[in-house]
């Protein structure tokens, strides 16, 4: 190369040299031509790279700080002797099986109400077998409450008037955190971890556990909203409500969209309606007068 005649290196002594710089991209090497970044594209370019390099770390610390727990909680347990009468916690963790089988049998084998957390339910094909089962509950005498996420109004209106037809009772809420299923005073399945997948499972048969799920269950269905509609084949309740308390919690106009299932032309149309409808200039006036008028 011509550089390094001129600065009396033989190539491979250049190559050697240049090493360090050929391993960071900062010069390379073609056709026996060296190319040289400028000092402002190479820092801006490594400052990028250990940028990158040290949110994959963050990333793996933040990973290992939440297992910490889990690593250290077989340890924090009463020492021998401490506490007495030790029994394990009624229940088990599982996967496999069919899951409409499974509730239909546990369903069969007890009694009393059936409580449901269902976020995502009604997107799953077997949706129309989990009805059957449902209708045959009911039709028994047991009552089946149900809450969904807003959204499944839009989403999946034919499945709600075909619950609310055999008889559940529906509510729904902007959004639901997780999967559960309750079967009187004896029973809770829920996904383990909490979230929307069939397995693995948890069914808790403990019966403190069980009564702090149900109360769970009954705060939730306090707050969520019935859906009259549903009882006239309908399945387009208000959502002024919603509306209201998503912008309360300072959500975004794209977020309430996602949330509520509506577009978003359609989530800012109902914001300038509520505005007028409250005689507010501002969501935070509106706010203040929707709680006001006990609308939140």
């Amino acid at each position: 190369m011509s550089v390094a005649q001129a600065l009396l290196r033989t190539p491979e002594e250049m190559m050697a040299d240049l090493a360090p710089l050929l391993e960071h991209d900062v010069v390379r090497v073609e056709d026996s031509r060296l190319y040289v970044e400028s000092p402002a594209e190479a820092i801006a370019r490594l400052v990028s790279e250990q940028a990158s390099d040290a949110a994959r770390a963050r990333r793996r610390l933040d990973a290992l700080s939440a297992a910490i727990p889990f690593l250290t909680a077989g340890a924090a347990r009463p020492a021998p002797g401490e506490v007495h009468d030790v029994e394990p916690i009624d229940g088990e963790i599982s996967s496999g099986g069919q899951p409409v089988a499974l509730i239909a049998a546990l369903m069969a084998q007890s009694k009393g109400d059936i409580l449901w957390l269902r976020p995502d339910q009604w997107r799953i094909p077997r949706e129309d077998a989990m009805l059957k089962v449902v209708r045959d509950v009911i039709a028994s005498g047991r009552r089946s409450r149900a809450i969904y996420p807003v959204r499944a109004l839009h989403e999946a209106p034919d499945t709600l008037r075909a619950r609310a037809e055999v008889g559940e009772q529906i509510r729904v809420l902007p959004d639901l955190p997780t999967r559960m299923f309750i079967i009187g005073t004896t029973h809770a399945v829920l996904p383990e971890p909490l979230g929307f997948t069939d397995e693995p499972r948890s069914l808790v048969r403990q019966q403190g556990l069980v009564e702090a799920l149900t109360l769970l269950f009954e705060l939730m269905w306090d707050r969520a909203a019935p859906v009259p509609e549903l009882d006239r084949g309908e399945a387009r309740p208000d959502l002024r409500r919603f509306l209201l308390q998503q912008l309360a919690s300072g959500a975004q106009d794209e977020q309430v969209a996602r949330t509520l299932g509506i577009s978003l032309r359609t989530v800012r149309r109902r914001v300038a309606d509520v505005l007028t409808e409250l005689g507010a200039d501002t969501r935070f006036q509106a706010g203040v007068e929707a709680a006001r008028r006990g609308w939140l």
